[in-house]
């Protein structure tokens, strides 16, 4: 229990130690934005929702890790480090808007897609037998949403039906991430020779 304990007390304190050294009141650290502004509770819904997608990838490939699920398998521990570390970046650059605020964003979108390409090339045969079709689905969805974001401006169509097309494609190819994480956590392959 102490190693659960410490590390969130540790946190706790940190956080409220460094955003209030940088200018930020208890009310504005500790209360939900929706409280603080009195705006719904649904603002930015499925925007969070997508997060939960991004952090249950995560989760799910780490529990699998650390329960030695892929244990004598090394590629099959690889590919489930991988896929973890890219969906938990993605969930702290959705979280906090990196890619929008604070990083340059065709930079970042090169990142991923170089990212998710290497895990791709790496592991081809292995993600062909747990579920080439939904990883490379995901893939195709994603990569749709990041081009639409890049040229959003110059296609010719409303811009809000623009970003209702462009979040769907990353909303539904991080549930299909979600659900290849989790075939890839269940995966069971023989030890490698």
């Amino acid at each position: 229990m102490l190693c659960v304990v410490l590390p969130a007390l540790l946190f706790y304190a940190a956080s409220v130690f460094v955003l209030t050294g940088s200018g930020f009141t208890l009310w504005q650290i500790l209360r939900d934005p929706a409280q603080q502004s009195g705006a719904s509770s649904f603002l930015g819904f499925v925007t969070t929702i997508g997060i939960w997608l991004w952090v249950s990838s995560a989760a799910i490939c780490c529990f699998s890790l650390l329960s030695g699920a892929a244990r004598g398998q090394s590629r099959h521990t690889e590919l489930l480090v991988l896929l973890g570390f890219l969906s938990l970046l993605l969930a702290v650059d959705d979280f906090f808007l990196l890619h929008e605020r604070y990083v340059y964003q065709k930079g970042m979108f090169l990142f991923y897609a170089v990212f998710a390409i290497s895990i791709l090339v790496r592991h081809f045969r292995h993600i062909i037998l747990i579920d080439g079709f939904s990883f490379g689905l995901a893939g195709l969805l994603l990569a749709s949403s990041i081009i639409i974001d890049m040229k959003q401006r110059k296609i010719p169509f409303d811009y809000y039906h623009v970003q209702l097309v462009e979040e769907g494609c990353k909303f539904i190819g991080a549930a299909l991430w979600l659900y290849f994480c989790g075939r890839t956590a269940a995966q069971r392959v023989s030890p490698e020779k």
